[in-house]
C-alpha cells in the first residue's frame, strides 16, 4: 500500500467509522450523524478496502470492532477530537449572528429580560424571532430554538431552561372583601401545559367554574388576568415579575410540577461551545 493511499483518507470515512465504534452499531452511527446505515456501511467499507484490514467483524446481531479496529480507535478519537476543539477554539467565535427562535410569551417573559445579563463572546449579535407554528419551512433553518416538552431528541447541546411550575394567580382586586378565589371565572391557556384539570386532580378542588375567556399565548392570558378578568393557572417562573410587584397575587401553596418544561436546544453548527455556555449562563436556573 502507497503512503499516498493512506494519506488521503477521506474524513467522513473515519468519522463514520469512530462513531459506529462509540455507539456499537452502524444504525447507532446513523442516528448519530443523520446518514443513513447504508451509508454508513458504505463508507466503513471503503475504508477498510483502503486502510486493508477488517476493522469491524459483522455478526447477525450487529458488528464488533475487530482487533485492528480496537487498536486504531484510540488514535482516531484522540485526532478526532483535537481536530473539533481546534477548530472551536480558531473559528468558533466568527459566528456573528445567533438566531433564537421561541414563543412570543418565552421571549416577553423569560428571554427578554434576561438578555442584558448575557456575555456572549465575540461580540455576536443575537436575533430573536417569535416562532411560528405553521412555519414548516424554517424547520431546517439553524438556530437556536426553546420548546416546551420533556427534552427527548438528539442534539449537540440541550438545557433545561427552568423547571415548570404552575398555580393560580389572579389581581388583587378580585379576592378583596375575602371572595374564595375558587368561585371566580378562570382563564386558560391553549396549549400543552397542564391546567385546571390537573389541578384538580392534584388539590381534589372542583374542575368548576369552566373557563369562558381561552387564549392562544400566555401573554394574553397575563394581560387579562392583571386586568381581573379571572384566576390564571400561571407558570411560577415567567409571572416573577407580576408576583413581586403585585399585579398579581399567587392564591394556594399547590404547585403543580409538570414533567415537560421549556428547553433550549442548539447544534455545533448554530452556536460554538462558548457562545452556548454565555446563553445557558444567562437563561437557565
Amino acid at each position: 500500500m502507497s503512503v499516498s493511499q493512506l494519506s488521503n483518507i477521506p474524513l467522513d470515512w473515519v468519522r463514520a467509522f469512530e462513531a459506529a465504534a462509540r455507539t456499537g452499531s452502524f444504525t447507532g452511527a446513523a442516528r448519530e450523524t443523520g446518514l443513513t446505515q447504508a451509508a454508513i456501511s458504505q463508507r466503513i467499507g471503503q475504508l477498510e478496502a483502503r486502510l486493508g484490514v477488517r476493522l469491524f467483524i459483522r455478526q447477525a446481531r450487529g458488528v464488533v470492532l475487530s482487533v485492528d479496529g480496537e487498536a486504531w480507535l484510540p488514535y482516531v478519537s484522540h485526532g478526532l477530537t483535537t481536530l473539533d476543539q481546534s477548530a472551536e477554539e480558531l473559528f468558533g467565535m466568527r459566528r456573528k449572528t445567533i438566531t433564537l427562535s421561541a414563543s412570543a410569551s418565552m421571549l416577553a417573559h423569560w428571554i427578554a429580560p434576561r438578555l442584558a445579563e448575557i456575555q456572549m463572546p465575540g461580540e455576536a449579535q443575537i436575533s430573536c424571532q417569535t416562532m411560528v407554528l405553521s412555519a414548516d419551512s424554517l424547520r431546517e433553518t439553524p438556530m437556536v430554538r426553546v420548546r416546551y416538552g420533556d427534552g427527548s431528541g438528539a442534539f449537540d447541546y440541550k438545557a433545561k431552561l427552568f423547571a415548570d411550575a404552575l398555580s393560580p394567580v389572579c389581581a388583587p382586586r378580585l379576592i378583596r372583601g375575602g371572595r374564595r378565589w375558587q368561585d371566580l371565572p378562570r382563564l386558560a391557556v391553549t396549549g400543552p401545559r397542564a391546567g385546571w384539570q390537573a389541578w384538580a386532580t392534584l388539590t381534589g378542588d372542583p374542575t368548576t367554574p369552566v373557563p369562558l375567556l381561552r387564549f392562544d399565548t400566555f401573554t394574553a392570558a397575563v394581560a387579562a388576568a392583571r386586568a381581573g378578568a379571572g384566576v390564571l393557572m400561571a407558570s411560577l417562573p415567567l409571572v416573577q415579575a407580576e408576583l413581586g410587584n403585585e399585579r398579581l397575587l399567587r392564591l394556594s401553596d399547590h404547585v403543580l410540577r409538570p414533567a415537560e418544561s421549556h428547553w433550549m436546544t442548539a447544534s455545533k453548527q448554530t452556536v460554538s461551545k462558548k457562545q452556548w455556555a454565555a446563553l445557558t449562563a444567562a437563561l437557565c436556573i
